[in-house]
């Protein structure tokens, strides 16, 4: 069995990772905790509006945002909620496009006017790189209040989703 295309896999870790830490600050109290919950949720919708924003510069449409983050920060519930069904919506966008689409060029506008060009693929892989450095700033600020933060770790995903990936290669010889 041949794994997935690398891009499949990394947008499927991605949305492992988001469940992982999305789950991990419901131990968080409310009241005790509230300012570094804030700054988590702060930090997480902030992936999470990026993720939307490249999505419309995919579709080729506009986007509602004026900044990439939110005036209002949400509840972890709708958070969570939102994070889920775009993680979702990247797993099917993935999973449908071709070789020539990944490589294909677009031209956005970024929140701030600056003109961007990039492939569809390289804003795929920022959108990777870009969720993991802020799941690690939201695991140091758990990390800062004892807590153990997720493992939000690619290998420790492969391994989890295909645990027969712990075995070693055979070889056949013909």
């Amino acid at each position: 069995m041949h794994p997935p295309s690398p891009l499949i896999s990394l947008f499927q870790y991605k949305a492992w990772a988001n469940q992982e830490l999305l789950h991990a600050l419901r131990s968080l109290d409310p009241l005790q905790q509230h300012d570094e919950l804030h700054a988590a949720l702060r930090i997480l919708n902030h992936i999470y509006v990026v993720d939307r924003i490249f999505a419309a510069h995919l579709q080729g449409e506009a986007h509602p945002y004026q900044a990439t983050n939110t005036p209002q920060t949400p509840s972890l519930e709708a958070l969570h909620q939102a994070v889920t069904t775009s993680d979702h919506w990247y797993l099917a966008y993935v999973a449908e496009l071709s070789e020539d689409q990944r490589t294909e060029r677009l031209s956005f506008q970024f929140v701030d006017g600056d003109a961007g060009c990039m492939s569809r693929e390289e804003i795929l892989l920022h959108l990777i790189t870009h969720g993991s450095y802020h799941r690690g700033a939201v695991g140091r600020i758990m990390a800062q209040l004892s807590l153990a933060p997720p493992r939000d770790i690619y290998s420790r995903f492969v391994h989890q989703a295909e645990p027969q990936r712990r075995q070693p290669l055979t070889t056949s010889s013909t």
